[in-house]
């Protein structure tokens, strides 16, 4: 006996790509609002589903696990940081030492002011296990930014007859892991309480000073 030939599936209804997509989005929409007014805590699947005003099993649907979803709502993190780290050195055209160091301070302003005043988004955004995971890849989505640091480090450090200790990635690197540790320590209240400060300027500076020398224009 042959096998039957299997039914060929239905053609999808005109517009339900766009549904799809649209429902997509409206999840990830209200997974970034959650985050804003409520903390990483909020974001539930079944409250997500709610908000949105779909079913509990509904995110399931474009989102296979929760973590693709958490990364959806990162990835919109990256993506609005980035944004803002762009605007930030819009102006910053003149290939000189000095404006690279000017546009470093800019980016570094745009990172703390983003970490201190999106602290749910920032907290989801380098969650381990998002990253880890690296679903939807999350952890590319931080590189741009990443390489921005590096360009800008590689112009705005001093000129030296002598091989550096340290490469510019590396630097890099290190004043990444300097603004994350006073965007998490100001965040918690234990900076201003140790050093008296009112902003965090005066520590953003210092950690440019002690990462790149002290900085030309204040000599």
């Amino acid at each position: 006996m042959s096998t039957p030939a299997p039914t060929p599936a239905p053609p999808p209804l005109p517009g339900s790509d766009d549904k799809e997509a649209g429902l997509r989005a409206r999840l990830v929409d209200v997974g970034v609002d959650l985050v804003t007014r409520e903390g990483i805590q909020a974001l539930s699947l079944r409250e997500i589903a709610r908000q949105a005003g779909v079913s509990h099993g509904a995110p399931r649907r474009y989102f296979p696990t929760h973590l693709s979803l958490l990364s959806a709502i990162a990835r919109r993190g990256f993506a609005d940081l980035a944004a803002e780290v762009t605007d930030a050195l819009a102006d910053g055209d003149r290939d000189t030492r000095q404006a690279a160091r000017a546009q470093l301070l800019a980016l570094s302003r745009v990172y703390l002011d983003f970490a201190l005043t999106h602290r749910g988004m920032y907290e989801l955004m380098f969650r381990h296990d998002l990253l880890e995971s690296n679903e939807l890849g999350l952890r590319d989505t931080s590189l741009p930014l990443f390489d921005t640091l590096v360009r800008l480090v590689t112009r705005a450090r001093p000129p030296s007859d002598a091989e550096p200790a340290a490469t510019p990635t590396v630097v890099a690197g290190a004043l990444w892991g300097n603004l994350h540790g006073i965007a998490q320590l100001w965040g918690w209240g234990s900076l201003p309480l140790a050093t008296g400060a009112d902003t965090v300027e005066p520590l953003l500076r210092a950690a440019l000073d002690a990462h790149l020398g002290p900085d030309a224009a204040d000599r």
